[in-house]
């Protein structure tokens, strides 16, 4: 069992470990504990969605909770770790899912849908929530190896993710979280504008989480080359 947060001993560039060492440190000392709150956040989420589940087609039910499969993955994630289990599939569908969902939630929220027609506690915790989502995504890299291939496979499903919420839905209707913003006359409508701005942003966030992957992986490279190097001159 892996007993130390120690997989990554080599600082990476502020846009790609943003939060402060020994707050990594911490939260991976207590990834169990992690682990528990996404799981906990994962069964929420899925209580959430379950009357849009009720309304959408079996065969779709993987495209519509987005959020709650996210925690659910990162919560694999660190658990695969702590067992020493080498998952980079599960590990980039953790990153991918945490940055892209912990940070178009909020942008939803504040931007699109606005405070009215929900609960003031439910609207600033999923606000909060997302945001926390999104930073936990950033341990990851102390772990994992980012293979071009674990962020290809992700990068496919998160488009595919993309197309049938926004674009071309494969049954039935769009699939991608019901939003208030679009709610006219008490129906949804996907000709407002409010979808094609929830669109752009989940397309954004896709591209720039396999920006940030990619990005992750040659820095990860460059530093595993400059300490073996250090190491001859030596």
């Amino acid at each position: 069992m892996t007993s130390a947060p120690t997989a990554t001993t080599n600082r990476l560039p502020s846009y790609l470990a943003p939060l402060p060492r020994r707050v990594e440190d911490f939260a991976l000392r207590y990834a169990w504990v992690i682990v528990a709150i996404n799981l906990a956040g994962t069964a929420f989420g899925f209580w959430y969605y379950r009357f849009q589940l009720a309304q959408t087609p079996i065969v779709m039910w993987p495209f519509v909770p987005d959020s709650p499969a996210a925690t659910l993955f990162v919560a694999l994630s660190l658990a695969a770790w702590k067992l020493d289990y080498d998952v980079e599939w599960l590990h980039m569908l953790a990153f991918f899912g945490n940055i892209k969902l912990g940070l178009w939630t909020p942008f939803v929220q504040l931007v699109l849908n606005g405070p009215g027609g929900i609960e003031p506690w439910l609207y600033w915790f999923l606000i909060v929530s997302h945001l926390a989502m999104s930073l936990q995504s950033f341990l990851i890299y102390r772990y994992a190896e980012f293979t071009v291939g674990a962020v290809a496979v992700t990068t496919v499903w998160y488009g595919l993710n993309d197309i049938v919420d926004y674009f071309a839905p494969l049954v039935g209707e769009f699939h991608h979280t019901f939003l208030r913003a679009e709610l006219v006359n008490g129906a949804l409508d996907h000709s407002v504008r409010a979808h094609d701005l929830a669109a752009a942003a989940a397309v954004t966030l896709t591209l720039a989480a396999a920006f940030l992957a990619l990005a992750t992986r040659v820095k990860k490279l460059e530093t595993t080359e400059e300490s073996s190097a250090r190491g001859v001159r030596r």
